[in-house]
């Protein structure tokens, strides 16, 4: 039986066909050399700044976990990882913009250089709730990376302090990022086709 991506009577089907999984795929954006390229150029940068630092890379679950997967083996420092997941496209390709905390550090981050690894920033909303709510933990510095930037859908006054590739509004897959939880697993980032 072939199930397509798609909301049916408010419930997300599944896909199991693979030739309907690659014909969404319109377009590679980023091809998997330039993403790890990248991710090494700043492995470097991060084991640079922060050497003799407590450091702490706080990924954003389920999206950030390849990049972080990568980015963690090329910083050259000791270094912690913790996780949170948030929420806020609930199956869609647009934004909620309600967020929700679905899951959040265990750990005291007050002796900690944070950076806070994250796969996209689009309208800013979800990671300026989480900024906020882990500088309110008081850590020694925070500070944001984003693998991918979408400036100008921005709708909070939020930037990056490091920012891997900045790229059009589209609607991404690949590399961790998702459309109804598949596509997680492409070694690139790719344009998504909603038709």
């Amino acid at each position: 039986m072939l199930k397509l991506i798609v909301m049916k009577e408010g419930k997300t089907v599944q896909l199991t066909d693979k030739s309907l999984f690659d014909r969404k795929i319109k377009r590679v954006i980023i091809s998997e050399d330039e993403i790890h390229k990248k991710i090494a150029e700043y492995g470097s940068k991060l084991s640079n700044e922060y050497e003799g630092k407590p450091l702490l890379l706080v990924s954003i679950l389920k999206g950030a976990f390849v990049f972080l997967s990568d980015l963690t083996r090329e910083i050259k420092i000791p270094c912690e990882v913790g996780f949170m997941a948030a929420k806020s496209y609930f199956d869609s390709t647009c934004s909620s913009g309600d967020v929700q905390i679905v899951y959040d550090l265990a750990q005291d981050i007050s002796n900690y250089h944070v950076v806070v690894v994250e796969d996209i920033i689009d309208t800013g909303r979800t990671l300026l709730t989480i900024a906020d709510m882990l500088k309110a933990r008081n850590p020694l510095s925070l500070k944001i990376l984003t693998l991918l930037d979408k400036p100008e859908r921005r709708v909070v006054d939020l930037s990056a302090d490091y920012s891997l590739f900045t790229i059009p509004d589209y609607y991404i897959i690949g590399y961790g990022l998702d459309f109804g939880e598949y596509y997680r697993n492409l070694p690139y980032i790719a344009e998504y086709d909603p038709e």
